[in-house]
């Protein structure tokens, strides 16, 4: 489907979701929308103050909605597996979206010794979806959605310096996380399909958004702001592609969905066919077999 928006979200109820960082921006913005199409939406965030504050701000308008807070940390896989083990109480998850991350952070490492943005950005989601599958195998249509970026053209995977102990360029290793969600969703669904699953995968990016990600940027960007919020999309209007991901029932798995006006900055969702970059197998074969490595978890896929 072209042209889609938060007013095309079909009815969930019944419905669980689990949301990574959906206390603010693109996040929060799709888990406000979900619950009011009457979903139960499992809110993942690492400080319990901000979660609730989300909550709240989501019952102004919506008093009724089934909102629970999954306190989560990628930055530390063990409180990934913590977060799992409280999702696989659920009765059900329909859709995971991987939604949280970083963006050119200071070299950081996180409590297992990655570098943070593959850490938190991908390692952390493959961990969880992995430790995921089988609640999600138990749901009939349920769907994994992982967060992109138009940073991914630029990427590479620095396999000779995975953890950037010889040299950090910020933008290139967010570049590199960014590429890594692309080729994680993708050979992640053909897997799923390899092995007869009915659980899908599907890609999806916010174009350019005025989100709180953005913090890390320089002086000079952020004097910009003003006029750079003149030509982006609101949260909102980022969120559009992750709730068309999420739940257009016309996906099948394999899709890359994104805004589709502007080169795909900005505007209503869209799908788009995959790039060679995203269709690149045998990287993406030796980033699976690298993020198992890191992460210790195996789907057996």
């Amino acid at each position: 489907m072209s042209g889609f928006t938060h007013h095309d979200v079909p009815d969930q109820t019944g419905k669980v979701f689990f949301i990574t960082g959906a206390n603010t921006g693109i996040g929060f913005e799709a888990a406000k929308v979900l619950a009011g199409r009457n979903a139960r939406v499992l809110i993942g965030c690492r400080n319990p103050q901000k979660a609730q504050a989300a909550i709240a701000s989501i019952r102004e308008s919506n008093p009724n909605a089934d909102l629970d807070i999954v306190p989560l940390d990628l930055s530390d896989l063990e409180s990934v597996k913590q977060a799992a083990a409280i999702v696989n109480q659920e009765t059900r998850l329909d859709v995971l979206i991987n939604n949280a991350g970083i963006m050119v952070p200071p070299l950081e490492y996180t409590a297992q010794g990655i570098e943070s943005q593959l850490g938190v950005n991908h390692i952390g989601p493959f961990t969880l979806t992995c430790l995921l599958l089988d609640k999600l195998e138990a749901t009939p249509g349920s769907r994994i959605v992982n967060t992109t970026s138009l940073a991914a053209r630029y990427g590479r995977i620095h396999f000779d310096d995975i953890n950037a102990e010889q040299g950090y360029d910020t933008n290139a290793r967010y570049s590199q996380s960014k590429l890594a969600n692309l080729l994680f969703s993708f050979e992640l669904q053909r897997r799923l399909q390899n092995k007869g699953s009915k659980v899908i995968s599907i890609a999806c990016h916010p174009g350019i958004a005025d989100t709180k990600l953005s913090r890390h940027m320089s002086g000079l960007f952020r004097f910009f702001t003003p006029l750079v919020r003149l030509l982006c999309n609101t949260p909102l209007q980022g969120a559009w592609p992750t709730l068309q991901a999420a739940t257009a029932p016309e996906l099948t798995g394999g899709e890359l969905c994104g805004p589709g006006k502007r080169k795909q900055t900005a505007g209503p969702a869209k799908t788009y066919q995959l790039n060679s970059i995203a269709n690149d197998k045998p990287t993406a074969l030796a980033l699976w077999n690298k993020s198992i490595e890191l992460s210790g978890v195996n789907a057996n896929l």
